[in-house]
């Protein structure tokens, strides 16, 4: 017989948990979803909710929380301080009725130790629902980045480094598509079926599949439980990935026969892709860091069946001296900030430092210059990143330029129709989520001189 839990109990454990560890979300998520397993979809579905609501949403519920208590939330104790905020999520968020939300959490501190507190609990609580209507934000016109920084939930220094670089109103709809929730977009494994196949395939088992945009190959899903059960993705027929990844493989191009390196390729969804356009003539070699990271390419590749796809155990900052030379492509899809993903992994925003920005635009050189030697003389490197800063953007183009003889090349006639026009004659794009249809991602293509 399974298990019995209580949702918001261990919700609350899950979020105590990460912020006490500092975790990341979906590593902790996941691993409370496997003790669920055997539970409802809808009791699941409400653990996740509360669980990646209340962690989307801190900063504005802090804010909101201090308005209501005579005890900020930082000096609250940890089971206390995630009970309210989780609480106050479902008041402010959702369609749980108040009182259960207050009831509940009384109930919770008092079986957890905190009967002294659970008159606090409830009259924070309380007095939230009675004047929920009446918050107020910070004031736009006298501090328009704290607005923004508690409207949409977000530290208010990734705020001010997105409004200096593409301004207040630009920055806005990025802040407010990072609070959306994101389709699960899929990628047609052409080696195996064609779209309208697929499309109809994923008809027969009640999945809503509607077209994507940019790709002809890429669907939206819905209407679905988990990716796991769905008969054609355990039969290889797609792949998990949202329309901006597809670009740097896109933008690439590779030809059947094609020998390409992915240099830090897990969970595999670039190899995969470029495996599915180079066919059985060509070689994909996919390398990581870890066997961890390597053996998620390998279970993507088991299902999806590229025997021509090949995994590697390899630090990208080291240069194989066997590989000089060889490639015809090089997809360097590189470890960045990834505040390009915030609208899907709700967490980043709060690991995430000036301080770590200036390590990883250094670690990426580092990458950089280690498997540029990769790509034979007229033969092409894709760099790309899921991130925003012109640091581990642009600056690593000029660099590249400036300390390879690798040198940009347009990538305007690649390009889905929506996105040119813009700089993809310069060799590099920059997709902004709110504006563009996909998560934020950054793309420059390279072609090695003749020598």
């Amino acid at each position: 017989m399974a298990e019995k839990y209580n949702i918001r109990e261990l919700a609350l454990d899950t979020l105590i948990d990460m912020e006490r560890t500092g975790r990341l979300s979906h590593i902790a998520i996941g691993e409370a979803l496997v003790r669920l397993q055997y539970s409802s979809k809808q009791d699941r579905a409400f653990f996740t909710l509360l669980c990646e609501g209340t962690t989307e949403q801190r900063i504005y519920l802090d804010y909101v929380l201090d308005q209501f208590s005579h005890t900020k939330m930082r000096k609250c104790k940890p089971l206390i301080r995630n009970l309210l905020r989780m609480s106050a999520y479902q008041i402010l968020f959702t369609a749980v009725r108040d009182a259960a939300a207050c009831n509940e959490a009384v109930s919770i501190a008092r079986k957890r130790g905190f009967r002294n507190l659970s008159g606090f609990v409830n009259g924070v609580l309380r007095t939230l629902v009675r004047q929920k209507l009446m918050i107020q934000l910070p004031d736009r016109e006298a501090d328009l980045n704290r607005f923004l920084s508690v409207r949409f939930s977000m530290p208010q220094w990734i705020v001010e480094e997105l409004a200096d670089r593409f301004g207040p109103e630009k920055t806005e709809d990025i802040l407010a598509a990072s609070l959306k929730i994101r389709p699960v977009t899929i990628r047609t494994n052409l080696s195996k079926i064609c779209p309208e196949e697929l499309a109809a395939e994923l008809g027969r088992e009640g999945i809503t599949a509607e077209e994507a945009p940019w790709f002809p190959y890429a669907f939206h899903i819905s209407d679905f439980d988990h990716i796991r059960r769905i008969p054609a993705f355990r039969q290889g027929l797609f792949s998990l990935q949202d329309i901006s990844a597809m670009l740097p493989v896109a933008v690439a191009d590779p030809a059947p026969g094609d020998f390409v390196i992915d240099v830090c390729a897990a969970p595999g969804g670039k190899a995969l892709h470029a495996a599915d356009l180079v066919g059985p003539s060509g070689r994909v070699l996919a390398r990581d860091l870890t066997e961890y990271k390597t053996d998620l390419i390998r279970e993507n590749n088991e299902r999806t069946g590229f025997s021509w796809l090949e995994t590697e155990v390899w630090d990208a900052r080291k240069t194989d001296g066997r590989l000089a030379g060889k490639a015809d492509l090089v997809i360097a899809d590189l470890p960045c900030s990834g505040l390009g993903i915030m609208g899907r992994k709700n967490d980043i925003k709060y690991h995430v430092t000036r301080e770590r920005i200036h390590e990883l635009a250094d670690l990426q050189r580092e990458i950089l210059s280690a498997v540029w030697p990769y790509v034979r003389p007229g033969g092409q490197l894709v760099f790309s990143t899921c991130t925003l800063t012109e640091e581990e953007n642009e600056a690593n183009v000029r660099w590249l330029t400036e300390h390879t003889p690798l040198k940009p090349v347009s990538i305007e006639d690649k390009l889905p129709l929506e996105l040119t026009g813009r700089s993809g004659s310069q060799g590099m794009i920059q997709i902004l989520p709110g504006l563009d249809e996909g998560d934020g991602f950054f793309v420059a293509k390279f072609c090695r001189l003749q020598e």
